[in-house]
């Protein structure tokens, strides 16, 4: 991961551990991919995808969840979940356009499984 990214994932997590969230991994890896951070509020899972783009030209960050990575992610998250099979999860993006926390988009269930 470059610089860039890892400072974006670092702001994201902090902006979770600020708003109540208890950040429980980051970078987790399974044959599926990566999940950049679970994190538990109120008993639920949340797998955030940290999405940096400082440019906007192919859709940004936004635009750079595609159905494909949905996919893999949904898929890492069911191998996460066989710890904890009886809990309930969300998937949540964060957006960023620059690295500075006060920009980020933050968008809860993002999409479903």
């Amino acid at each position: 991961m470059n610089r860039a990214g890892a400072r974006a994932e670092e702001l994201c997590a902090d902006m979770l551990r600020k708003a109540g969230l208890r950040v429980l991994a980051r970078n987790w890896r399974c044959r599926h991919g990566q999940i950049d951070l679970v994190a538990e509020e109120d008993g639920t899972l949340v797998f955030a995808e940290v999405r940096y783009r400082s440019d906007e030209r192919f859709g940004g960050a936004a635009g750079s969840i595609t159905a494909a990575k949905q996919s893999r992610l949904i898929a890492a998250a069911r191998l996460y979940l066989m710890r904890r099979p009886e809990a309930n999860c969300r998937f949540d993006v964060l957006l960023l356009d620059s690295l500075e926390a006060e920009r980020i988009r933050w968008i809860r269930n993002a999409f479903t499984a």
